[in-house]
C-alpha cells in the first residue's frame, strides 16, 4: 500500500468521526471552492495586483488550496467507496503515454 492509500485510510477514520452523514456529492462543493481560491490567486497575478511567484501570502494561499483540494478528493473518494491511489495511478499510466510534441493533435499516434 502506498502513501496515498494510507492517507485516505486515516482520512476515512477522521471523516467518519466528524461528518457521519455526509452525502457522496458534498465534497465536490469543497473541491470547487478550493479551485476557485486557486483561480483567484492566479487572477490577481494576471491583473498585476500580486506577484504569483514571490508574494509569500500568495504562495501560501496556493499551497493551502492544493492541500485542501486533495483533502476534499479523499472525502469524495471515501464517501463514494473509491480508491484514490488506484485512480491516480490508472490516470497517470494513461496520461504518461501521451506525447504532445510528437503528436500535437491527440497526444498519441493516429
Amino acid at each position: 500500500m502506498g502513501q496515498i492509500h494510507d492517507l485516505q485510510w486515516q482520512h476515512k477514520k477522521w471523516l467518519n468521526h466528524n461528518f457521519q452523514h455526509q452525502e457522496p456529492w458534498e465534497p465536490l462543493l469543497g473541491i470547487g471552492e478550493e479551485v476557485g481560491e486557486l483561480m483567484h490567486a492566479h487572477l490577481k497575478g494576471k491583473q498585476g495586483i500580486r506577484n504569483l511567484d514571490n508574494d509569500v501570502a500568495v504562495i501560501k494561499a496556493k499551497m493551502d488550496a492544493l492541500g485542501d483540494i486533495f483533502i476534499y478528493m479523499m472525502s469524495y473518494a471515501n464517501t463514494n467507496a473509491l480508491d484514490l491511489e488506484n485512480a491516480v495511478e490508472r490516470a497517470w499510466n494513461e496520461v504518461s503515454k501521451r506525447d504532445w510534441i510528437t503528436y500535437p493533435v491527440s497526444g498519441v499516434p493516429e
